[in-house]
């Protein structure tokens, strides 16, 4: 994403997607194309939360992903 606010990292091992499966998804496996959002309420403790809304594949569900974004954004 071309925007300055965005933060680019590689994990090469998938070790947030494994994580994110396990923790947020519950099961053992990669959590492939995904997209977890979080209102302003959330915290990141042990598991981030609450969640506010997810899904996947993102292309896919690009509009339900923009209307959510925009729920969000109005908090």
């Amino acid at each position: 994403m071309p925007d300055p606010r965005v933060k680019h990292f590689w994990d090469g091992e998938l070790e947030v997607a494994r994580w994110f499966a396990r923790q947020v998804d519950g099961f053992e496996g990669v959590s492939w194309d995904m997209y977890y959002l979080y209102g302003p309420e959330a915290e990141w403790k042990t598991v981030p939360g609450p969640l506010g809304y997810s899904g996947g594949a993102i292309y896919r569900e690009r509009e339900t992903l923009r209307t959510q974004v925009s729920i969000l954004l109005r908090k």
